[in-house]
């Protein structure tokens, strides 16, 4: 459907009907002036070579390509749809374990960086497959579907960190259930899953999962990270080591003999991380041994441009205008010479327009090849200079903002965000700039703004299930900040005589401590107070196992 880029341009055309009105009143002048000469007769001698039809034909003309070029500067645009690419490839879905397990340091700087780093390299080694994540812990999330757009892969591999997933531990075959469901069922070929985690399985549903997407034709590589020593956890919300619910540090081991089964079974490679081009180079061998198939998919191509056609039809208009005269047979050199002047000082209005425009175009296809080329500052610059020229241009504004979240420069990127919502034409369009924002600013820890900025992305665009996952993931931290910050207070609003206890000098010798007060409780009286207390303990302890047996949905371990 043909829609106006700047609609606000069609305003110009509310000139028409004074244009019309204004050659009425021309006519209306002139034969009133014939009246005035004198003898009918005379005038018409004098003004024979004068063609009233050819002055209509003139009027007519000139019109039409003012109108013809308002038009274009609003540029009539239509989407293309969709264009067929083909290529040859695989559908990987890879699986990142995202438990508070990889946040264990026995690999530098952790096992979650390091399988990021695996992860980022191994895309690049699939230029032409398609891509799938899902993220994992307790509970297993669709983090991307299939897709080629591999920049789009690697900017949610970035954000992908234990507090995506609200429910903490590891549940390996609720993983690899998600990568299933997001293939073509229909297909038995050309599918593949690489599992990157420590294996550290507190649900043992992974064999029996494997087994049975093998049959269906998916290969199953695993990689294993970590060191079957293991080491302790630090926790993350508290900063100390990780225990377990008998107070003992937690110790997190590489499960190798489980992702080897797991490897096995569903007929592909275990690789154990210790380098990553190694590792990297493993998986794509084996993964080359699937074979590759014709991969057709729609690449959505932004819009159809109806302005340079218009331009043109309003340049031909005004040289049509040119070449016709108001008279009949007389040779009017001097007229000619006042026409040249005429269109050459209309084409000097109309294609500075034109070039305009496909300037700015080109100024943003130089900025998305280099945004593809990794080149952020040089995207930026493009996109600023077409933005420059055309500040309503939703797609550089928009771009712009994409440039300066690449570069780090999150304020920048905010505002060319907020230009790409104040122009947008489209309710998509602008979902998808306040979504961009909201990620900005939940990245810079503003989380009521960039809760905010996903509730306006939601209500233009509900179906968007990245806006409502991530808006969950705002809502979270703001919670944890909350709480932390209600922590604070508390201990600042600490009684006075407690500060004073906390200030009070230690003493040195055992001389110098002030001595007890003998107590006015018998042993009888104290032993019967410690065995009460004892028992309130046990019936605790007794009520919480309870709670835990009733909530099947909670994992046994959080790790």
């Amino acid at each position: 459907m043909v829609h106006f880029q700047h609609i606000e341009y069609l305003l110009a055309l509310a000139l028409v009907p004074l244009m019309i009105l204004l050659y009425v009143f021309v006519l209306r002048s002139k034969k009133n002036t014939i009246k005035k000469i004198g003898d009918p007769a005379l005038v018409n001698q004098l003004i024979k070579d004068y063609s009233p039809a050819k002055f209509l034909i003139k009027f007519i003309l000139i019109v039409t390509a003012f109108v013809a070029g308002i038009i274009a500067l609003a540029n009539p645009r239509m989407p293309k749809g969709t264009t067929i690419v083909n290529r040859s490839g695989i559908d990987v879905m890879i699986a990142l374990d995202v438990s508070k397990s990889m946040l264990a340091d026995d690999i530098k700087p952790s096992r979650l960086e390091r399988a990021k780093q695996f992860i980022e390299r191994l895309i690049d080694k699939l230029p032409d497959d398609r891509i799938g994540i899902v993220v994992f812990a307790g509970r297993a999330y669709l983090q991307m579907p299939l897709t080629t757009d591999h920049s789009a892969a690697k900017m949610y591999l970035s954000s992908a960190t234990p507090d995506v997933v609200p429910t903490q531990g590891t549940v390996i075959g609720d993983a690899l259930k998600m990568c299933y469901a997001a293939f073509n069922t229909k297909e038995k070929k050309y599918k593949s899953v690489v599992l990157v985690s420590d294996g550290e399985d507190h649900d043992k549903t992974a064999e029996k999962v494997t087994k049975a997407m093998a049959e269906e034709g998916v290969m199953i590589n695993t990689v294993g990270i970590g060191s079957p020593e293991g080491t302790t956890i630090i926790d993350p919300a508290t900063g100390v080591t990780k225990t377990d619910a008998e107070g003992r540090p937690v110790i997190t081991k590489l499960n190798e003999k489980e992702l080897q089964s797991i490897a096995a079974n569903g007929n592909g490679l275990y690789e154990l991380f210790t380098n990553t081009n190694d590792v990297v180079n493993g998986i794509d061998t084996q993964l080359k041994k699937m074979g590759q198939h014709s991969i057709t998919e729609n690449s959505l191509v932004n819009f159809k441009n109806f302005f340079p056609w218009l331009l043109g039809l309003a340049l031909i208009l005004l040289v049509a205008e040119f070449f016709v005269s108001e008279v009949k047979k007389l040779a009017v050199v001097k007229k000619i010479i006042i026409k040249k002047e005429t269109a050459a000082l209309m084409a000097m209005l109309i294609l500075p327009s034109l070039l305009f425009a496909q300037n700015s175009n080109t100024l943003i296809q130089n900025g998305n090849y280099a945004y593809n080329k990794k080149e952020y500052d040089v995207a930026v610059d493009n996109y600023k200079k077409a933005a420059d020229k055309e500040p309503a241009n939703e797609t550089a504004q928009y771009n712009l903002g994409n440039a300066f979240y690449k570069k780090g420069d999150a304020e920048e990127a905010l505002k060319a965000y907020d230009e790409a919502i104040k122009f947008s034409k489209s309710k998509s369009d602008q979902s998808g700039s306040w979504y961009n924002k909201g990620v900005s600013l939940q990245n810079n820890k503003k989380l009521p703004e960039s809760i905010d900025a996903y509730k306006n992305a939601l209500r233009l665009n509900p179906t968007d299930e990245d806006a409502r996952f991530n808006l969950q993931k705002a809502l979270l931290q703001q919670q944890k900040q909350q709480q932390q910050k209600d922590q604070q207070d508390k201990d600042k609003r600490k009684p006075k005589d407690d500060q004073q206890k906390d200030q009070q000098p230690q003493y040195k010798n055992k001389d110098q401590q002030p001595k007890p007060q003998p107590s006015k409780m018998t042993k009888k009286e104290a032993e019967e107070k410690l065995k009460a207390l004892l028992q309130q303990e046990k019936n605790l302890q007794n009520k919480l196992r309870k709670v835990d047996a009733a909530s099947p949905d909670k994992p046994e371990k959080d790790w």
